[in-house]
């Protein structure tokens, strides 16, 4: 007990600081990545050979665009659009600038996966609403999207844990938060405690998050 309270007296603000950064480049970049995947994985859907809104050369486009970005891995993409990201926001360093190449990352993976949540819904659901005269932005929201519920927020829950790990590595760059921590004083400073207790709450947080996906999932599936 004693070395557990020193442990917290000499780390437990830098740990907490820490934590609550992941959560705001977590939480930040997840909000601003579904507002362009989530679309994008519609028009995905709907651009396809034979939807609705058939368009062999936007389907092709986003495909290529969506297929190069998520074939660059993370770390390699935060260091090249480093001069972009300070452009864009005016730093690349910080929560503040990790945030851009989080997103970049992290909008493709999510349009994706919602392009295969998407393509499960039950084709003759679709012809049944589209019979009927339903209007395709209506069926996209009333049909697409409530008949894929569960799928989607499975999906969602992968996005988020492969964020989280994008946030450790951006510690790299000063991004801040427990990868930062881990990477600045655990292997630099070979402090192994500090080390061991971000490996343990990031594997708590991943954890939280999946059974937390699962249980909403299930319960989305059932209505």
């Amino acid at each position: 007990m004693t070395q557990i309270q020193e442990f917290l007296d000499n780390w437990g603000e830098d740990i907490w600081v820490s934590i609550i950064q992941t959560f705001q480049m977590t939480g930040i970049s997840l909000g601003i990545a579904i507002l362009i995947g989530l679309p994008l994985g519609i028009l995905l859907v709907l651009t396809r050979p034979g939807k609705a809104l058939s368009n062999k050369f936007v389907f092709g486009l986003l495909n290529i665009i969506i297929n190069i970005v998520r074939s660059i891995p993370f770390i390699i993409l935060l260091f090249f659009i480093l001069p972009f990201t300070k452009f864009l926001v005016g730093t690349s360093i910080g929560v503040k600038g990790v945030i851009v190449p989080l997103v970049i990352y992290t909008a493709p993976y999510i349009a994706r996966l919602m392009e295969t949540a998407l393509l499960e819904v039950d084709r003759g659901v679709i012809e049944a609403y589209e019979a009927m005269g339903i209007k395709t932005r209506h069926i996209i929201w009333h049909v697409l999207v409530r008949e894929s519920r569960s799928s989607i927020v499975l999906g969602l829950t992968i996005a988020t844990i492969s964020l989280i790990g994008a946030t450790a590595m951006a510690g790299l760059v000063g991004g801040g938060g427990l990868g930062d921590l881990a990477y600045r004083y655990g292997h630099l400073r070979y402090e192994v405690d500090v080390m061991y207790v971000t490996v343990i709450l990031l594997i708590i947080l991943v954890q939280g998050l999946q059974s937390l996906g699962n249980r909403l999932a299930a319960r989305l599936k059932k209505d």
